[in-house]
């Protein structure tokens, strides 16, 4: 895939699938405009056109600043990959606590919400005067996708992005934008912490995953930018599990 003179936006980027999908994205010939709330590692190792910015995507003037960013600097916004979130100590119910979970939805549910507000009118303005399309890509989760038991208020904001995605598609079919999600299982990412390194916990967070593994960041990174890509011109509105068949049962 070639994305050679395109402008990226990438939220939560400094880690995890932001930070390997910036780097997919670099290689591939785009331009980035990198966020997260956290400076470290953001744009780390990065060459080409990159530029950064620190801040919360809770604050619905930080998507504006990003997107303002993209435009003065590249004179456009062509793909958005609206990739930043937070998941909550697993807990039921009655026993979350409601800032944790006032935090999650404001993040998870909210910043993507805010993030597309700002995204969309300068894609469609884009589109209107160029008549070429652009992407937008959404992180959700197999969570969104189904019930998520002790991560209820996670799930619950995945749900979210999953309504979310399908309403914006509806909204601009027609208006040269496709707006999409992914929706992987557990991942070897930070967020899936002890994980990673400790195989008894492996089982048996993936113990309902047919392949019976975590999916890699490559994998998942791999279908974010099938997603974006240009070529793939009529999946739109989609919420692509990558869950190693768990959708299948």
């Amino acid at each position: 895939m070639s994305f050679a003179g395109k402008t990226v936006l990438i939220t939560g980027a400094s880690a995890g699938f932001g930070a390997a999908t910036a780097k997919r994205f670099t290689q591939a010939g785009a331009k980035l405009v990198l966020g997260d709330i956290s400076k470290q590692g953001l744009g780390e190792g990065l060459s080409g056109d990159v530029v950064t910015l620190v801040g919360d995507v809770s604050d619905p003037a930080y998507s504006k600043e990003l997107v303002k960013l993209a435009v003065d600097t590249f004179g456009s916004l062509d793909i958005a990959i609206n990739n930043a979130g937070i998941v909550h100590t697993p807990a039921k119910i009655p026993d979350l606590p409601e800032a944790e979970c006032r935090k999650v939805i404001d993040v998870n549910l909210l910043g993507t919400f805010w993030a597309m507000q700002a995204q969309l009118p300068i894609m469609e303005a884009q589109f209107t005067k160029t008549a070429e399309s652009c992407a937008i890509v959404n992180l959700a989760s197999v969570a969104g996708l189904g019930g998520a038991p002790w991560l209820s208020i996670y799930g619950a904001s995945k749900h979210g992005v999953v309504g979310l995605t399908r309403a914006a598609a509806l909204e601009h079919a027609r208006k040269g934008i496709r707006v999409n999600a992914i929706c992987p299982s557990f991942s070897a990412t930070q967020m899936a912490g002890e994980a990673i390194d400790d195989p008894e916990i492996e089982a048996h967070m993936t113990r309902g995953v047919p392949m019976r593994r975590l999916a890699t960041v490559d994998e998942v990174v791999q279908a974010i930018l099938w997603a974006a890509d240009p070529a793939n011109s009529f999946t739109t509105g989609q919420n692509i599990a990558i869950d190693g068949g768990l959708g299948a049962l």
